[in-house]
């Protein structure tokens, strides 16, 4: 796919050519991306062509020794060159100037290793190629079949949004070249009685195509149900309990806990309080965490925006906090090895530190024995939404469901919707056992604060810990 990064590689050498006369270090990220969407609810079809990537452009990044400057494009030819090379001249004076009266961050050139890489992601069906009747006329299915389910279903909608890209990255160096797509789904379903109305969320993802479709089937009548259920559900009596998490709700853990407060762009402003506690026990013996692409999910690459290859970085290894996720940027000023967590919401955006696939390793337990373990608590499911305060730990989420367990069973009683709360440290050092089985979701997107948004993806196994509920 994507054939015309092909015809504008040798023009963009040649760019890299013309820029290392000027710096001793020069880099170029090309990007060209197809993002579709469909959506069948009450208020009818929608499909749409806008995604939340940023389109097909161009990032010039230079080094002169003191700074870096860059400068973004979403047009280019060879004839270009000179007016691409006086633009990062004029904008590195402008910065030089603008910084004279305060000391400059250390910024030493990148080490750019050797490298070359030319991989793509695997797909069964390519979304395009089925095409759009194809694909309204499933989930249209699929909708019908969830308002068929009780005669309380008010509303039933079923989405689907696929990405697919290419990223080229240059260097003096490097030549990387990566092709990812990837399918998220939805099935939302609104149930009512009278004055009250409840609603369940079903997400689906998948580092493929189409194929994801046929994922969806299974969970709509449960998505159903669990619409129904919350109809009667009760607030929850605020306190600490013990916890049953799902894997859905350990990921949001993971991404708010230990996520945003180990982005190392934040131990540059010293805004996180984890920069004082690499190499201490931050969590119970139990608690492994990665990041990285060791595993297939939506948020998976090859390599980030900056041409640093991505991995495994393990955060938390048995408890102790062994380092944080980086930038190359922020790698450099810190003097530590950049993590390939570099990432542009789009070519036009700063490249900050961004988590990826962010999940807790598995253990020995199963769900059943934790549940059984637990004298007066919860089994928590479908979190919603979540923020963490990466300067004082502390974590704040939404979990839709709280089913009450009480002498080692699940009593029936339902709750919701529930926040939880807590710092951080004191949350996962309580985590007292770990399922076996390890499950992500992709399905979402991650904002740095309230703004630059990528594809992330988390998850974890079943998870039992301490608890504040609200």
């Amino acid at each position: 796919m994507f054939p015309s990064i092909d015809r504008v590689k040798p023009g963009l050498q040649k760019l890299i050519a013309a820029l290392g006369e000027t710096y001793p270090y020069a880099s170029v990220l090309a990007v060209e991306d197809d993002a579709r969407s469909w959506r069948v609810s009450r208020a009818g079809v929608n499909i749409s062509a806008s995604g939340n990537e940023g389109g097909a452009g161009f990032v010039v990044r230079v080094f002169d020794g003191t700074g870096c400057a860059e400068y973004s494009f979403n047009e280019f030819s060879e004839e270009k060159i000179p007016d691409i090379c006086a633009a990062l001249a004029r904008r590195m004076g402008e910065q030089n100037a603008a910084l004279e009266d305060f000391a400059p961050l250390p910024t030493p050139i990148p080490a750019d290793e050797p490298a070359v890489l030319k991989k793509e992601t695997a797909w069964k069906v390519h979304p395009r190629e089925l095409g759009d009747e194809a694909i309204v006329n499933k989930i249209t299915a699929l909708r019908e079949k969830a308002l068929a389910v009780d005669e309380r279903v008010l509303d039933a909608t079923a989405a689907v949004t696929y990405r697919a890209y290419r990223k080229l990255f240059l260097s003096p160096n490097r030549d990387l070249d990566q092709t990812i797509m990837w399918t998220n789904a939805m099935v939302a379903v609104m149930a009512s009685r009278g004055q009250e109305i409840k609603l369940s969320y079903h997400p689906f993802s998948l580092l493929g195509g189409a194929e994801l479709l046929d994922q969806m089937d299974a969970g709509v009548e449960e998505t159903a149900r669990k619409a129904l259920e919350l109809l009667d559900s009760q607030p929850i009596p605020p306190g600490e309990y013990e916890c049953v998490c799902d894997p859905e709700t350990t990921g949001m853990i993971v991404h708010e806990a230990f996520g945003h407060g180990v982005e190392m762009d934040m131990f540059v402003k010293d805004r996180a309080l984890a920069r004082s506690f690499i190499g201490e026990y931050v969590a119970s013996p139990l608690v492994t965490m990665h990041d990285g692409s060791a595993v297939d999910e939506s948020a998976t690459m090859f390599f980030d925006d900056e041409g640093t290859l991505t991995g495994d970085t393990v955060v938390i290894d048995k408890g102790i906090l062994k380092t944080g996720m980086c930038d190359a940027l922020s790698a450099a000023r810190l003097g530590v090895a950049p993590t390939g967590n570099g990432r542009r919401e789009s070519y036009e955006r700063k490249a900050y530190t961004r988590m990826t696939n962010t999940y807790f390793q598995g253990g020995a337990s199963t769900p059943e024995e934790m549940i059984a373990s637990v004298k007066d608590g919860f089994l928590l499911e479908t979190p919603s939404s979540g923020m963490e305060d990466p300067k004082n730990w502390g974590i704040q989420c939404m979990v839709t469901t709280a089913r009450e367990i009480k002498d080692g069973r699940l009593t029936g009683k339902l709750y919701s919707p529930i926040v939880l709360t807590g710092y951080v440290p004191d949350l996962l050092k309580s985590v007292s056992m770990m399922g076996g089985t390890v499950e992500l979701s992709g399905s979402g997107y991650c904002g740095k604060g309230y703004k630059e948004w990528v594809k992330v993806s988390d998850g974890g196994p079943y998870m039992k810990a301490r608890i504040r509920l609200g």
